[in-house]
């Protein structure tokens, strides 16, 4: 075959996997000859829209079967699938979606308005709407039916561009992370061998496929191993623990606070789980409390490390050593390096931490349309600069030691306190802002803007939230602020975020006054 990357995937299994389920949606199912001549249809139907090899296609939707058709039409094709992540504002998505240049956008019909308003002033031409229930009727089904079911074998490589995903920008603007079809496949190919999928494993998918953790972790190596995907368009524990005990499902995939909510739901004791085999954790440590509720019931964790420009794993940590590595992300993935630094790039020692750097065919080789900071991703070349500081320990199990970027990660989801901060600065009363993190036992952190006022003027965390909505995504909006005097610098005049975070990084840094209107130097609790 021409076509060397996702696109030939499924047409390869539909003789492969004749007869083996591959998507399992409420009471509907595709197996893999179903699945196969749906994407061919799809592939038909955007070519006869003008799509050709490296246009871009958008789709803004939770998980659904046309999201995975859309992705493997686009990689027969040779297309650039774009996701966009339904949290997002329509002024956000609409940045997305003029920056990637998408000629296409896809949405299931509940997301409507937000895809209008996403696509105003952009260079979307073709819009195709889903039904939420899939397989009803609709502009999507009707483009299918139209079409051919007939296979195109595009020359397509490992080098080619397959997907872009977008990453909340350190400067205030999201980056378009460009992941080839080498990347996925690297990537699918580190989780076949790490966690041991097989073709009778059963995923779960309960984090939205947009995120590429769900997508790059969960969805592509279950399918290029011919196994079967269960899909929910949303987290419900009783709806997970049913499909649990109902498909006899063998792996899922979450955040700490996923599995805090199924542990504590009443239906926890009740539900046969004993065909689970892999909960894979990600976003921060799992807590002990949460780790000895699974533990009990004869299950334990496997963790990582990685990021959207990893595509995303890079380390992997096995349930075994839960407990032996406490607190550790694990050892590189098989086809992939790691290695900590000092700042003039020399290799460190176990036990001396340093800015971690990541080498592999699953790191990408560059952003979208921005050559400086592709160039500036990257130390000797090849060494993906992650931005975080970790050490190794005697036997190579990697600890994440802190963040150089100041992430924030907040049930799952990355927050980047420069876009924040940005927005904040839009107001004529804030002088200076700095976003960090704090400690949340639902979420693990959420943010926290401290405010330092223009002088003479005054502003509330009430007015800086209503500035914020519509702008930001509700989640990146900080749950609380802090009214301050001024900031610690250092003496070229940059904040000291280490030291904003030992001064107003606790449950309660200041105490709010009576009425709930932040002063200088206090703090007003959010919702």
């Amino acid at each position: 075959m021409l076509n060397q990357g996702l696109g030939s995937w499924i047409h390869k299994r539909r003789v492969k996997s004749q007869g083996h389920t591959a998507i399992i949606e409420g009471e509907n199912s595709l197996d893999y000859p179903e699945l196969a001549a749906r994407i061919d249809k799809l592939a038909q139907a955007l070519s006869g829209l003008g799509v050709v090899k490296g246009t871009r296609v958008a789709y803004l939707g939770n998980n659904h079967s046309a999201f995975l058709e859309t992705l493997f039409a686009c990689g027969s094709i040779g297309a650039i699938f774009v996701p966009l992540n339904t949290r997002l504002t329509a002024r956000e998505l609409n940045y997305a979606l003029n920056d990637s240049g998408s000629l296409v956008l896809i949405n299931p019909t509940s997301l409507a308005e937000l895809a209008a308003d996403a696509a105003v002033d952009s260079p979307v031409v073709h819009h195709l709407e889903v039904s939420d229930t899939p397989g009803a009727d609709s502009g999507y089904e009707q483009a299918l039916a139209a079409a051919a079911a007939e296979h195109r074998d595009i020359a397509v490589n490992h080098d080619d561009a397959a997907i872009i995903l977008y990453t909340s920008g350190t400067t205030g603007r999201p980056k378009g992370a460009v992941l080839t079809h080498g990347n996925m496949i690297w990537n699918s190919l580190n989780v076949i061998v790490d966690y041991d999928v097989t073709s009778a494993s059963k995923a779960l998918m309960i984090a939205p496929m947009f995120h590429v953790a769900s997508l790059g972790m969960g969805a592509l190596p279950i399918l290029l191993k011919g196994g079967t995907l269960v899909l929910q368009d949303r987290f419900e524990p009783a709806a997970v623990l049913a499909a649990v005990q109902r498909h006899a499902i063998t792996s899922l995939s979450g955040v700490p606070t996923t599995y805090q909510m199924l542990a504590e739901h009443p239906d926890w004791a009740s539900t046969d789980i004993s065909s689970l085999q892999m909960l894979t954790c990600g976003g921060s440590a799992v807590p002990m409390r949460v780790l000895e509720a699974y533990e009990e019931r004869g299950l334990g964790f496997s963790g990582g490390y990685g990021m959207t420009e990893t595509a995303p794993g890079a380390t992997s940590l096995q349930a075994e050593y839960s407990r032996a590595k406490a607190g550790s992300a694990g050892l590189p993935h098989f086809f992939t390096d790691i290695k900590v630094v000092d700042p003039s790039g020399r290799e460190l020692p176990a036990g001396e931490a340093g800015e971690i750097l990541i080498s592999g065919p699953n790191v990408i080789k560059e952003y979208w349309q921005l050559p400086e900071a592709s160039a500036e991703a990257f130390a000797e070349g090849n060494w993906l600069r992650s931005g975080d500081l970790g050490y190794r320990d005697e036997e190579g199990f990697l600890y994440i030691s802190d963040r150089l970027k100041d992430m924030i990660i907040s049930g799952g989801e990355n927050i980047y306190p420069a876009e924040v901060e940005q927005a904040i600065m839009e107001l004529e009363s804030v002088s200076s802002v700095a976003v960090i993190g704090v400690p949340d036992d639902t979420w693990g952190e959420v943010p926290r803007a401290v405010v330092v006022p223009v002088e003479g003027k005054k502003i509330s965390e009430t007015e800086i939230k209503e500035h914020l909505t519509g702008r930001l995504a509700k989640y990146k909006i900080p749950r609380t602020v802090v009214l301050a005097d001024d900031f610690p610098r250092t003496a070229s005049g940059k904040i000291r975020k280490a030291d904003l975070r030992s001064t107003y990084g606790g449950a309660n840094p200041r105490s709010a006054n009576s009425h709930g209107t932040s002063q200088p130097g206090t703090s007003s609790e959010g919702q």
